[in-house]
């Protein structure tokens, strides 16, 4: 199972030539997971962020083709790993058929004191549920 964001490619988005600058797409990225976070897990970030946050540990992204202005891409996140006190995440976006970026991650729980700490087993075995789904 993915959860999927469509995105519109925004001006914004966008160098001088005209194609998204590549720093766009980690932000894409980042609001695809957290439109997961608040959607799918019903966990929003502005309340994980009351006790602790999801910071990302690691990323890997490979950009495959340009994206241009006013391109309607589709970003789809599927969870990968379930640890502890940690997740891994794959994001694949495509523009019709043709890929233009995929890109894996893994986020972390952590304290306000920016410490790991166990996913709450609500919201664990909501990573869980999601990622066996797949």
């Amino acid at each position: 199972m993915t959860f999927d964001m469509l995105q519109k490619v925004l001006f914004k988005h966008c160098d001088p030539a005209g194609i998204v600058f590549y720093p766009r797409y980690f932000e894409m990225m980042n609001d695809c997971v957290e439109a997961f976070f608040d959607t799918v897990l019903q966990a929003p970030f502005e309340e994980i962020h009351k006790s602790g946050a999801v910071p990302t540990a690691q990323i890997q992204t490979r950009f495959a083709a340009p994206s241009r202005h006013g391109d309607h891409l589709v970003l789809k996140l599927a969870i990968t790993r379930v640890g502890k006190s940690s997740a891994d995440c794959q994001i694949l976006a495509h523009c019709d058929d043709q890929l233009r970026f995929e890109m894996t991650s893994t986020f972390v729980n952590i304290t306000l004191e920016g410490k790991s700490s166990p996913w709450p087993d609500a919201l664990r075995t909501k990573l869980i549920d999601f990622k066996d789904i797949a």
